[in-house]
């Protein structure tokens, strides 16, 4: 399976498909790719763990996804 469509948000999905065929979208630095991409990840990193977190009933489990979740946290707060 490609990774396209399912990499983005539904609202970058919304706004991509409504922006004119014509126009094109801003030109990022190869930094400035790496930084969103880094950004992406993590956020989608983060809802897989609170997705979990509403989901598990061992407080082990529960513990250490708490734990990655305030890890992914600080790292989302440094971008």
């Amino acid at each position: 399976m490609s990774r396209g469509w399912e990499s983005k948000s539904v609202e970058e999905q919304q706004a991509e498909a409504r922006r004119p065929k014509g126009e094109a979208k801003p030109q990022l630095t190869p930094e400035q790719a790496a930084q969103q991409r880094e950004k992406d990840s993590l956020q989608l990193s983060r809802k897989g763990v609170v997705q979990q977190i509403q989901t598990t009933r061992d407080a082990r489990r529960r513990q250490m996804l708490e734990a990655a979740l305030a890890d992914l946290d600080a790292k989302l707060s440094q971008l």
